[in-house]
């Protein structure tokens, strides 16, 4: 890398089209304007959002540097930020609040609405432009974070400062998937000592999930996946029963009431796949809670009895982001894992350097991991 005053020279990992597929190269990162930082990437999650956009199931602008989940030191701020100096450790939030909009004012800074107006869906930061080009033309961020790179530029609010002697290759996972997993248990369900939860799905998401449900005190833990050898996982974090799913035409529902007779109190659907959707009301207790957490594709739909609802006093919600506020949550869920609360080292089934991030969505792909983390060679 070499730096300048006006920005970096550094390798990325870029989307250009879906059918050629992201490839690591060169690019140009502009220096931080106002309100913002530069962040020297140490460590990167590879994450089924950055695989979705991969697969061209979710529609972004590009091209586009890949990567949401990060963490690292900031190397440079620009003018007038305040809470954020050169050497902060700091986790990168794709929900990098305005303060300002309706959401955010109303305490709900994981719905911010110039995230989603701006950062999201023009794949720009805040003023409009982006800090990545290459060869002279423009490159757009992924959600505001593009943590597949060495470097980058995010809003000051995309940043947020940590204690130092969490290391950044395993903290890294709090960034979105364990932020969104334990997030959805203990504050959009806020789910009581005692209840019986399920959570359909035993990826990064799902397993964070059922780390929740432990954190929270429930009393029955059903943890449903395919794969044998992630239910064995999500007993290590603290599942108390599994169910394999894995079986032709098997029926997720009616296989959770076997465990759970009469039905659970909250399932979650860490997949967010017509089928588990449609099977997380199916498994609900009267009065209980089914919860989607996993992003479907685009434009894909359900179908349950409305009449269940109403009888039985059931609900669906949904739960974005786990509903955190990060600049209260990431840093409250790095001291549980120092303090040996929470696990993350179970979820990281392999250390890959930055230049093999191709490859690490590509083992994403075909099932072989669940959650690989990239470390920079120069962080």
């Amino acid at each position: 890398m070499s730096q300048s005053a006006t920005g970096t020279a550094v390798r990325g990992v870029v989307l250009d089209e879906v059918a050629s597929g992201p490839s690591f190269t060169e690019l140009h990162l502009a220096a931080p304007g106002p309100n913002e930082v530069e962040v020297t990437i140490a460590a990167a999650g590879v994450c089924g959002s950055d695989l979705h956009v991969a697969l061209g199931e979710w529609n972004v602008p590009r091209p586009v540097v890949l990567g949401h989940e990060g963490a690292g030191v900031v190397t440079r701020v620009g003018e007038n930020v305040t809470s954020l100096e050169e050497g902060d450790h700091v986790i990168l939030t794709w929900m990098p609040q305005c303060g300002s909009c309706r959401q955010c004012n109303n305490s709900r800074p994981w719905q911010c609405e110039q995230v989603v107006e701006v950062i999201e869906t023009k794949g720009v930061l805040y003023d409009g432009t982006t800090r990545w080009s290459r060869n002279g033309s423009a490159v757009h961020h992924f959600a505001g974070v593009s943590s597949f790179a060495e470097k980058v530029v995010v809003p000051e609010s995309g940043a947020i400062r940590i204690r130092r002697d969490a290391p950044l290759d395993a903290v890294v996972l709090i960034g979105c998937g364990v932020a969104t997993g334990v997030g959805a248990v203990r504050n959009t369900a806020a789910v009581p000592a005692g209840a019986s939860v399920a959570v359909i799905g035993c990826g990064g998401v799902g397993l964070s999930c059922v780390q929740g449900a432990r954190l929270a005190g429930a009393g029955r833990i059903v943890a449903v996946d395919v794969n044998p050898d992630k239910l064995e996982v999500a007993k290590r974090l603290g599942a108390t029963d599994t169910v394999d799913a894995g079986a032709e035409g098997a029926d997720v529902a009616e296989l959770l009431r076997d465990v759970v007779p009469g039905g659970l109190d909250y399932v979650f659907d860490a997949i967010g796949r017509t089928s588990t959707t449609e099977a997380s009301v199916a498994a609900l207790a009267i009065g209980g809670t089914a919860v989607v957490v996993g992003l479907p594709p685009e434009g894909t739909t359900a179908r349950f009895d409305p009449l269940a609802l109403s009888e039985s006093s059931r609900r669906i919600i949904g739960s974005h982001y786990g509903s955190i506020d990060p600049r209260r949550d990431i840093p409250a869920l790095v001291d549980l894992y120092t303090e040996g609360e929470l696990d993350l080292e179970t979820l990281i089934s392999a250390r890959r350097p930055l230049s093999e991030a191709v490859e690490a969505l590509e083992d994403l792909k075909a099932g072989r991991a669940l959650r690989t983390v990239l470390v920079n060679a120069q962080p």
